[in-house]
């Protein structure tokens, strides 16, 4: 396998788009990915990566440091490309990207019910913390 983890390019947008549909099809309207897309380029696109294997996009993973903590979403692996290691390679890309702006703890949030997503993240690292997620959406 030879895979290559980059940061996204504008000419990414449409495969990103593709891929993001097949791995998130039951996401919010305020996820809409073209427009999460152009708000990401705004603010640490850097921060931004995708993984190609054979000239095609097949993970991402988005990362954002708010100055005291890390974040990360929309890790996707194209569900054909699951099992080589792509999502492990993102998350160290987004790991070593937002270490370098000086964060130093990384929280993730999974949907309740995706154990899968749990244990992955459990296999490289990441514990579950006793907290309580709130959200509010802005309009």
């Amino acid at each position: 396998m030879s895979i290559q983890i980059r940061n996204y390019l504008t000419s990414d947008e449409c495969e990103v788009v593709e891929l993001w549909m097949l791995v998130f099809p039951d996401e919010p309207a305020w996820n809409e990915s073209k427009e999460l897309i152009d708000r990401k380029l705004t603010v640490q696109p850097e921060l931004f990566f995708v993984c190609v294997e054979n000239k095609i996009i097949v993970g991402t993973t988005i990362a954002g440091f708010d100055g005291v903590r890390g974040w990360v979403h929309k890790v996707a692996t194209h569900p054909e490309h699951r099992r080589k290691g792509i999502s492990r390679a993102l998350m160290r890309a987004a790991e070593k990207g937002l270490a370098k702006q000086g964060c130093t703890k990384l929280n993730i949030q999974v949907r309740e019910g995706n154990i899968i997503a749990v244990e992955f993240y459990q296999s490289i690292g990441y514990n579950i913390e006793p907290r309580t997620s709130l959200g509010k959406h802005l309009g």
